[in-house]
């Protein structure tokens, strides 16, 4: 067993980073398309994802992680905390299987049936169900408390050669790790919102992290067709911590009536070339989800990550974006 020595995997950067260093042979710009799985099995890294696969917590993000690994092959096994949940969870997964299927139908590309690819979910309140699972994720609300006990849980039901896994967006790895009695078998997923069409999954390793589970997770990012990033831990790894001050930002422009919601995004689309706007983003991903992120990064980061009064009365006011109809916009494709 070894441990992954953060200092040297990162005092480079580009092709000598991470990905090439640990596999030879394969360029990091192929990674996140379908050639990369083979390319990545010639090089020694897992070319598939694992046989079975569990999610804890079938959310909105929990049921995309579940459809993005059994499109990619894997039995999935998605587990809640109540009938109720779990019954919510397995209609999430249909609706997200079904607009998948109509927009590759549109496009002319192949898909598994609909009916087969549903039958590849197990939705469950039994987290013994895990203890077949080469993978488990993590994916319940962004609460360190709440997942440091939902780790711990799912960590005493899976076999001890398994990979458990987060998909935090801001919490620090080494703070959950500290409730899990196999902290080298852990390691931060980070997907985005939404899953099965996003191309980026943030990889994040801890200190007691195990280079062959950085290994495995790399493949199997690869084997979903999207691109892995390595990134150390610290507090709202790369994305977040960069995306959240430019969300929480253009809405501090908006709360100071410097511009609209429309042309704050569209001075960031044009401007920059950013595909989204921030604010368009955060609708998005959730103001309840970004809240969460700011009040966590502000804890470990400072004042610069204080979240705007704004963003705190739209959320008790129940206008959390895409998901309740209202954000920054109206959306009526809930």
């Amino acid at each position: 067993m070894s441990s992954v020595d953060p200092s040297s995997r990162f005092a480079r950067s580009g092709p000598e980073g991470w990905g090439a260093a640990r596999s030879p042979g394969v360029s990091p710009s192929t990674h996140g398309n379908a050639r990369a799985a083979t390319e990545d099995s010639a090089a020694g890294l897992t070319s598939r994802v694992p046989e079975r696969v569990g999610v804890l917590g079938g959310g909105r993000m929990g049921s995309g992680i579940a459809h993005a690994f059994a499109v990619a092959g894997a039995r999935v096994v998605v587990v809640e905390r109540d009938r109720e949940s779990a019954d919510a969870s397995g209609r999430r997964i249909r609706d997200s299987l079904r607009r998948t299927a109509e927009r590759s139908a549109t496009a002319g590309e192949p898909l598994s049936p609909l009916d087969a690819l549903s039958s590849a979910f197990t939705i469950t309140t039994d987290v013994s169900l895990f203890a077949s699972c080469g993978l488990v994720v993590e994916a319940v609300p962004e609460d360190r408390t709440l997942k440091a006990a939902e780790l711990a849980r799912a960590e005493a039901a899976i076999a001890p050669g398994a990979v458990l896994a987060t998909n935090t967006s801001s919490i620090p790895i080494e703070a959950l790790a500290e409730s899990l009695a196999r902290p080298e078998r852990f390691l931060g997923l980070h997907f985005f919102n939404p899953v099965p069409s996003s191309q980026l999954v943030e990889i994040i390793v801890g200190s007691s992290t195990d280079s062959a589970v950085v290994d495995d997770a790399f493949g199997w990012v690869s084997a979903l067709g999207k691109r892995p990033i390595i990134v150390r831990d610290s507090p709202g790894f790369a994305s977040s911590r960069l995306g959240v001050m430019l969300g929480l930002e253009a809405i501090r422009m908006l709360e100071e009536g410097v511009a609209s919601a429309e042309d704050i995004d569209a001075a960031m689309e044009l401007g920059y070339r950013h595909p989204i706007g921030p604010l368009r983003t955060t609708d998005v991903v959730g103001l309840d989800v970004r809240l969460a992120i700011a009040e966590e990064l502000e804890r470990t980061l400072g004042e610069r990550y204080t979240p705007p009064e704004l963003l705190r009365r739209m959320v008790a006011d129940g206008h959390l974006g895409r998901k309740s109809g209202r954000g920054f916009y109206e959306w009526n494709d809930r």
